[in-house]
């Protein structure tokens, strides 16, 4: 395995493991309001397309970002084999495309929500 695919597993694993944290509030607030169904759903699929919003802004400033302030450079314990003059656009690159790759997960999860909702409203399980 080389560097590259190392910083890619190591970014892979830092934004899951920050994605998850996520997940595991969202989901917490959907089973507190498990009450009113539609609105645990509503609920949940809003909370999901923050989380897209909050990924996709990331995405966007990982490139600009001094890979020496990320948690994929902690992880890596401070080293790197890449030449220098390249490591903060492959850095950059990198976070990106995880970054986007979560935002679509996200995505994906908002709208099943959406969907789950609007199937719970249609069939009369909403609460009144």
């Amino acid at each position: 395995m080389n560097g590259y695919d190392t910083i890619r597993d190591l970014a892979h694993y830092s934004v899951g493991r920050g994605c998850m944290f996520g997940l595991l509030g969202i989901v917490t607030f959907m089973m507190g309001m498990m009450g009113w169904p539609d609105l645990a759903m509503r609920s949940g699929a809003i909370l999901f397309l923050m989380a897209t919003a909050i990924l996709m802004l990331k995405a966007a400033q990982a490139p600009r970002r001094n890979y020496r302030r990320t948690e994929v450079w902690i992880l890596l314990g401070k080293r790197h084999d890449l030449p220098e003059a390249r490591a903060q656009a492959i850095f950059g690159e990198i976070l990106r495309s995880t970054y986007v790759r979560f935002a679509r997960m996200t995505l994906s999860a908002s709208m099943v929500l959406w969907i789950v909702d609007l199937a719970i409203r249609v069939t009369g399980l909403a609460s009144r």
